[in-house]
């Protein structure tokens, strides 16, 4: 378990009026180039995901990506410095995909719910496709249970903006939807599709032959019909 204080080129946010801390930047390593810089994120993306924050080492990183911890150093600042650009590189194209397919359904007549919630988890059900694209599905669901000083900023950065206007969405596709009903269920709806999308689920077991959760088709189709029908449920009251 990390410390209570994250150290990193970004770490945890500046106290109000603080100065921003500098750091001696070192001369650019010789033979470095933006590939260089995505397989050390690649290779951190895949350890980050098997072994989370406090698992994974700098060294383990270096090794996997072939690089030196000067040249990790060089690019990201520190380990929390690289733990950011790992989750913000996919997690704002998914927020930025999400917004692109909600803007595309309110250029239309009227918001439907189904297409909604669609248009919501198609972007992460997509990164399926890619060995990557999965370890971030799993690093994604790691972070909640990461430390606080670690998660929320992180997730806030990537996702608020987008949860924000599906939740606005949901209301306007359903007058009699309370402002709190609705961040409930879309706070369900973030629960079930990680677990659902992570591959860390029990169908195989529970029901073989029966459920098929490597079929992306069938898990949007129950995903979609469970959250819809839970959209759409009488207020809680």
């Amino acid at each position: 378990m990390p410390s209570s204080k994250v150290q990193g080129r970004r770490g945890v946010a500046p106290k109000k009026n603080a100065k921003p801390a500098t750091r001696n930047k070192p001369g650019r390593p010789g033979g470095s180039n933006g590939q260089v810089r995505d397989r050390i994120l690649d290779a951190s993306e895949l350890l980050f995901a098997e072994r989370g924050y406090a698992g994974t080492t700098l060294r383990e990183v270096a090794d996997a990506a072939e690089v030196t911890q000067a040249l990790i150093n060089y690019y990201f600042g520190s380990k929390y410095g690289l733990f950011q650009e790992v989750f913000l590189r996919r997690g704002k194209r998914i927020s930025d995909q999400r917004l692109e397919r909600l803007h595309e359904l309110e250029s239309e007549d009227g918001l439907n719910v189904t297409d909604i919630v669609r248009a919501f988890l198609i972007p992460t059900l997509e990164l399926r496709g890619s060995v990557a694209g999965r370890a971030f599905i799993r690093l994604q669901a790691r972070l909640h249970t990461e430390p606080p000083e670690i998660s929320y900023e992180l997730r806030n950065e990537a996702y608020n903006q987008s949860t924000q206007a599906f939740v606005e969405a949901f209301r306007k596709a359903l007058p009699s939807l309370s402002e709190r009903d609705a961040y409930w269920r879309v706070t369900l709806m973030i629960g079930a599709y990680m677990y659902a999308f992570s591959d860390t689920h029990r169908l195989e077991q529970l029901a073989p032959g029966v459920c098929h959760p490597e079929d992306s088709e069938e898990v949007l189709r129950q995903m979609t019909a469970f959250v819809t029908a839970g959209m759409e449920a009488a207020p809680a009251g």
